[in-house]
């Protein structure tokens, strides 16, 4: 079973071997490697994973995938870190190609890359994919934390009240139903203090949304909605409990889809996205009339 642990001077890094001239190439041997778990284990970085890996029921793959990015983003694995596979798949208590698997999902996220006679390295951050998921996902509990959250706040703004404005042109009735169902939700939800249902209406409202717009290309960004609202710790105000405010805001912006009213679901958007503190900073509150 792979293991949270690290080595006490958080290295990855050993006598350059085959597997670390020719990356990701099977190394001889049996495809699977045991050692002892690592010593002076980061232990918010393994509960992190564990409970991670668990809610998505990944297996080995996923789970080292998690770790090592998660040791990426948070600075333990710094740039240009060499990455030996076959000494990770010690450490982790994992098979070369599980390994070897993990190394190919975390160059296509742009966190490490890998070249012949040179071996697997950590790259800068100027190189990450900063808008993928999971990238997301673990920037939220390492040190680059509170300035993604003002990122995505900031991205957030400009994009969302523009697929309000548009959702009100391509607007069917079977979308503004489940709107209005996951409204609904929230305010069950805020009535009996149901943080968890009231956030993942919350995310669902805003995926369908995007969704709807009937731009392709804002649709493809509706992941990042998703995980800047679940990484938030909270529902889009990015309080610590939902709000009134909030379900007043979202009731709004159902009922200008409704009228097919762009330009009132453009407004109501700004506003919702407004209460949050971080959007507070950067863009002046609109102004009621």
């Amino acid at each position: 079973m792979m293991t949270a642990a690290r080595s006490a001077d958080s290295g990855l890094a050993g006598p350059a071997g085959e597997l670390d001239r020719y990356p990701y190439a099977e190394a001889p041997g049996n495809d699977r490697v045991v050692a002892p778990a690592w010593d002076g284990a980061d232990q918010d970085l393994g509960r992190v994973g564990r409970r991670a890996a668990g809610s998505r029921g990944r297996g080995l793959h996923g789970q080292l995938v998690q770790q090592l990015g998660q040791m990426i983003v948070s600075g333990d694995l710094g740039a240009d870190r060499p990455l030996v596979p076959e000494e990770i798949g010690q450490r982790f208590e994992v098979s070369r190609t599980v390994v070897r698997e993990s190394l190919r999902v975390l160059e296509a996220k742009g966190l490490v890359s890998a070249r012949p006679n040179v071996g697997t390295r950590v790259r800068p951050v100027s190189d990450w994919n900063l808008l993928d998921p999971d990238i997301i996902e673990w920037r939220a509990f390492g040190p680059q934390r509170d300035d993604q959250r003002r990122e995505l706040s900031e991205l957030r703004w400009t994009m969302e009240p523009l697929a309000a404005r548009l959702a009100a042109g391509h607007g069917r009735e079977e979308v503004q139903q489940r709107l209005s169902d996951m409204v609904e939700i929230m305010g069950h939800a805020l009535a009996q203090g149901d943080s968890i249902t009231f956030s993942r209406a919350d995310a669902e409202f805003h995926s369908l949304l995007i969704q709807v717009a009937g731009n392709r290309m804002l649709e493809h960004l509706s992941g990042i909605v998703s995980a800047a609202l679940q990484v938030s710790g909270g529902p889009v105000t990015g309080c610590d409990r939902p709000t009134e405010a909030s379900l007043v805001h979202h009731s709004r912006i159902v009922d200008a889809l409704a009228a097919g009213d762009g330009a009132g679901a453009e407004a109501a958007m700004r506003q919702l996205l407004t209460v949050h503190p971080e959007v507070e900073r950067v863009v002046p509150a609109p102004r009621e009339h």
